[in-house]
């Protein structure tokens, strides 16, 4: 078997079954489509079960309890029987041919293969980035260059179904330092340099849903905590590469804020937990508290008017945000 694409999933009867019919498509007699459920409560089993009739290259395991995303996937490649094994998620969707193209850049042999992606809406009917990996062609980066391949690749490697990994590589690294912290993948591939090349594929192969990650409501803390502790812990990493994915303290940068407050995720209660405990300048603490406690109204009407200034591929992105609240 050459491929496994795996999908760790966990409460998403409404939406997996989009996911798998974008797959089955794709699939060859040397790729196999492969669900891991978390103990699902609602009708996980019967939508995959009914995709998954008749299939021989399909299978569906369903676990005793859920173990969380990191733990899950980390169980979806011990079962997988490929060579490659792609970490693809349960509410989004490939493009046509996407499999096809990954097949293609598997020949050279690649210990991974990082595949860019679009963004859409909830219902994938409006894009509203046309490729999360601003990169006209496809590249290749070395064995041993890790600074290159996290500058290039950091920020579209928050989402996980863009990587797709040599099984052996995977199996051979630490995962349990890195279980917990929502990107388990990220751990696995920076933790050491990896053995072969890595493949970028410049063209996206998947349609991602906005705004729908299962730890949504947890998003000021992992983007403006989790996420850069993970980065800047890595060792023997420059910090250039790091810095180029995201600032080691997101929280100290206004713009990152205003991000946060537009996707509706900065609030006062969000400042009196995670801001208020930690030492800053007293203009910053009264700048931060402010733009806490602004009037939602007055602050979407105040970032409609900044929309038209944004770069292009930002744009579309901002203007959805501040339809949504």
């Amino acid at each position: 078997m050459r491929l496994s694409i795996c999908i760790a999933t966990y409460r998403r009867a409404g939406m997996i079954g989009a996911t798998l019919d974008s797959i089955l498509p794709g699939l060859t007699d040397d790729v196999e489509l492969l669900v891991v459920d978390g103990a699902s409560p609602d009708e996980t089993e019967a939508v995959v079960a009914g995709r998954f009739q008749g299939r021989a290259n399909c299978r569906y395991l369903r676990l005793a309890a859920k173990g969380g995303v990191d733990r899950d996937y980390c169980i979806a490649v011990e079962q997988a029987y490929g060579d490659y094994v792609w970490l693809m998620t349960d509410d989004d969707a490939l493009k046509p041919g996407a499999v096809a193209r990954v097949l293609a850049a598997l020949a050279g042999e690649p210990d991974l293969v990082v595949v860019n992606a679009e963004v859409a809406d909830a219902d994938l009917g409006r894009t509203l980035l046309d490729r999360k990996l601003r990169l006209a062609a496809d590249r290749t980066v070395a064995p041993g260059q890790r600074d290159e391949l996290l500058a290039l690749t950091g920020d579209l490697l928050t989402f996980i179904g863009s990587v797709v990994v040599r099984r052996e590589t995977w199996q051979a690294r630490d995962k349990e330092s890195w279980v917990g912290t929502e990107f388990v993948h990220v751990g696995v591939i920076f933790q050491a340099p990896l053995g072969r090349p890595a493949r970028v594929i410049a063209e996206p192969l998947v349609r991602i849903r906005y705004g729908l990650a299962q730890w949504a409501g947890r998003a000021f803390e992992i983007w403006m905590f989790n996420w850069p502790k993970l980065i800047w812990g890595l060792a023997g990493i420059g910090e250039a590469a790091k810095a180029a994915v995201t600032p080691r303290e997101p929280w100290r940068h206004t713009g990152r804020l205003l991000t946060m407050k537009a996707q509706g995720h900065y609030t006062l209660a969000a400042y009196r937990r995670w801001l208020a405990p930690l030492p800053m300048p007293r203009t910053h603490r009264l700048g931060a508290w402010l733009l806490a406690v602004w009037p939602r109204s007055l602050f979407v009407l105040q970032m409609r008017l900044v929309v038209p200034l944004l770069p292009p591929h930002e744009r579309e992105m901002m203007k959805f945000e501040l339809s949504r609240h």
